[in-house]
C-alpha cells in the first residue's frame, strides 16, 4: 500500500519534472528566435536567378552580424507594404561588392515599399559611392578593380545577339529615351549614400526619381528641355540624401529579375549575407543535393 506522504513526494516530483521541462522547451524556443534575429537566419531559393552560384532548393544561411542584424521598431507590418521603422546592431565589417545579400525587394506600387516577407537574393555589384556600369554584358564597378560576378556567365552574355532578347526584357532603368541603357550596357550610375548633396539635373531626375519621392514624400517630376527637377511642382535643384543604396544583380545575368530593371536596394532592407548553404534539395525530384550540403560562399 502506498502511503499518503509517498503519494504527495510523486506528485510534487511529477509538477516539478513538467515545469522543468516545459522550462527547458520555452528556453530553447527563445534561444533559436533570438539566434535567428540577432545572428542567422534560413531562406530558401526559389529561383534560377543566382545560378549556378545557387541553386533553386537551396537552404541558404544569412549571417547577420557581418553588417549588424536588423531590429524592427514596429511590428505593424501589411501584406500590401509600409513604411519599414528599424534600427541595426553594429555590424563586424561594412557590406563589399561580391557579397551575396538577403534582401527586401524594395519596389512596389513604382514606389519603394516595404513587404516583410518578400525577399530576394543577389550578387551587390556596389555599395554607396559607388558608381556601376555594365559594359557588353560585364560589371564594372570605378572602385573595385577586382571581377565582379562570374566572368563565364558574363562571356555568355555578351556573346547572344541584342536580337534574341524581348525588348520588355532587354530595355531597363530609367525607360527613358534620353538614356537608352539596356541590360547589357548600363550606366554609370552613381549610388548614393546617406549624407551626399547632390545637385539635381534632368538627369537625375530621371535616374532617381523613385528615390527622391520615397525620401521628401512629394511627386517628383523633370524636364530635359530646361533640365530642371520639380518636387510638387517646385524646382528641386538640390537634395542630400537620407539614405544609402546598393546595387544587386544575379549571378545568371541572362535571367535575372534585378536591380537592372528595379532600381536601388535602401541600406535597410538588406537582411544580411550569405555565408553557406545548409542543404540543398532538388525541387524537381525532391532529392538532397549532397555536394551542397554546408557549402561556403565564396
Amino acid at each position: 500500500m502506498i502511503r499518503f506522504p509517498e503519494i504527495s513526494k510523486f506528485i510534487k516530483d511529477l509538477v516539478e519534472y513538467v515545469y522543468l521541462t516545459l522550462f527547458f522547451i520555452m528556453l530553447c524556443i527563445a534561444s533559436w528566435y533570438l539566434m535567428r534575429i540577432f545572428l542567422f537566419d534560413q531562406f530558401i531559393t526559389p529561383t534560377e536567378s543566382m545560378e549556378p552560384t545557387l541553386l533553386p532548393g537551396d537552404r541558404i544561411i544569412v549571417d547577420k552580424t557581418i553588417s549588424g542584424a536588423r531590429i524592427y521598431s514596429d511590428f505593424n507590418f501589411d501584406k500590401n507594404g509600409i513604411e519599414l521603422k528599424s534600427w541595426r546592431t553594429r555590424g563586424r565589417r561594412a557590406i563589399k561588392p561580391n557579397d551575396i545579400l538577403v534582401f527586401n525587394y524594395p519596389r512596389h506600387d513604382d514606389k519603394i515599399n516595404f513587404v516583410i516577407n518578400n525577399v530576394y537574393a543577389k550578387r551587390c555589384i556596389g555599395v554607396p559611392g559607388d558608381s556601376v556600369s555594365i559594359a557588353n554584358g560585364h560589371f564594372r564597378n570605378n572602385n573595385y578593380k577586382g571581377l565582379i560576378g562570374l566572368k563565364g556567365m558574363q562571356d555568355s552574355f555578351e556573346n547572344i545577339p541584342d536580337s534574341v532578347f524581348p525588348e520588355f526584357a532587354f530595355h531597363c532603368l530609367p525607360y527613358d529615351g534620353h538614356l537608352p541603357w539596356t541590360i547589357k550596357n548600363f550606366g554609370p550610375l552613381y549610388l548614393p549614400r546617406k549624407g551626399d548633396h547632390v545637385k539635381l539635373t534632368a538627369k537625375e531626375g530621371s535616374l532617381y526619381r523613385m528615390l527622391l519621392e520615397w525620401e521628401t514624400r512629394k511627386n517628383i517630376t523633370f524636364d530635359w528641355e530646361t533640365d530642371r527637377v520639380f518636387a510638387d511642382g517646385n524646382t528641386l535643384d538640390f537634395h542630400t540624401f537620407r539614405h544609402s543604396y546598393y546595387f544587386m544583380c544575379g549571378d545568371n545575368v541572362i535571367n535575372s529579375n534585378d536591380s537592372r530593371y528595379w532600381g536601388l536596394v535602401p541600406e535597410e532592407y538588406i537582411v544580411g549575407v550569405v555565408s553557406r548553404i545548409s542543404y540543398s534539395i532538388d525541387p524537381k525530384t525532391g532529392k538532397y543535393r549532397k555536394d551542397r550540403i554546408f557549402k561556403k560562399m565564396l
